[in-house]
């Protein structure tokens, strides 16, 4: 059994997905947009990073995990040599990678994969519920304004 649990496949699908904030400062302006749901922090990373990091997702209201992997394992997963810090900006990859780091070190990550696992849940059925009623305006006859009456026969 690998030691990432999946969790690098899925950061590579993440990045083709573009879902993925790389690096401290891309990561860090996604999070303070509010666009960030997780930010990982490599176990390498400078300790000023990892504390930019976490103040950044503090204040975009995201959750922020160093987590067993080195600098250079999380940039070979992207696609780049090495890499500190990643953002996830979508709530179901999120909620993915939070599920695998949950099965690693379940005292950890397992409230946090909960959460968000919840959110992913209600985001899915928000765009389901979408989906469904834009078929409804497609399906639907476009308006018209109702027949004009006809004269009333009798008066002048």
């Amino acid at each position: 059994m690998d030691k990432d649990n999946g969790l690098l496949g899925l950061l590579g699908l993440a990045r083709k997905a573009g879902k993925l904030a790389l690096g401290e400062e891309d990561a860090a302006a996604a999070a303070l947009g509010h666009k960030t749901k997780l930010l990982l922090v490599a176990s390498d990373a400078a300790a000023g990073t990892a504390q930019r990091a976490s103040r950044a997702a503090e204040a975009g209201n995201a959750q922020c995990f160093s987590v067993a992997l080195t600098k250079a394992e999380l940039g070979g997963a992207v696609g780049r040599a090495s890499c500190a810090v990643l953002a996830f900006t979508d709530t179901g990859l999120a909620a993915a990678a939070l599920k695998k780091l949950s099965q690693a070190d379940p005292d950890t990550f397992s409230a946090a994969a909960e959460h968000l696992g919840a959110k992913a849940a209600k985001t899915v059925r928000r765009r389901k519920e979408k989906q469904k009623r834009q078929g409804a305006l497609k399906r639907a006859k476009p308006w018209a304004p109702p027949p004009p009456a006809p004269p009333k026969e009798g008066k002048p």
